[in-house]
């Protein structure tokens, strides 16, 4: 399930990107390109947060795929 959550969030920040770009060429830089870039931004980095290992070489993902304890 981990990893569905993570990939839909990566398929949204390309998306998010892409759109910004669209927008970005249809009517110039405008509050909404920015937004959609800085959503973009919160997106990656939460999935960079839930993937990127500790000093253990865990991800978060994989300890929270093994269960508790």
């Amino acid at each position: 399930m981990d990893n569905i959550a993570l990939s839909l969030a990566m398929l949204l920040a390309i998306a998010l990107i892409g759109g910004a770009v669209w927008q970005w060429r249809r009517s110039g830089p405008d509050r909404n390109v920015w937004l959609m870039l800085v959503l973009a931004a919160v997106v990656l980095a939460n999935v960079a947060i839930w993937v990127i290992p500790d000093r253990n070489g865990v991800a978060p993902v994989d300890r929270a795929a093994a269960g508790p304890g």
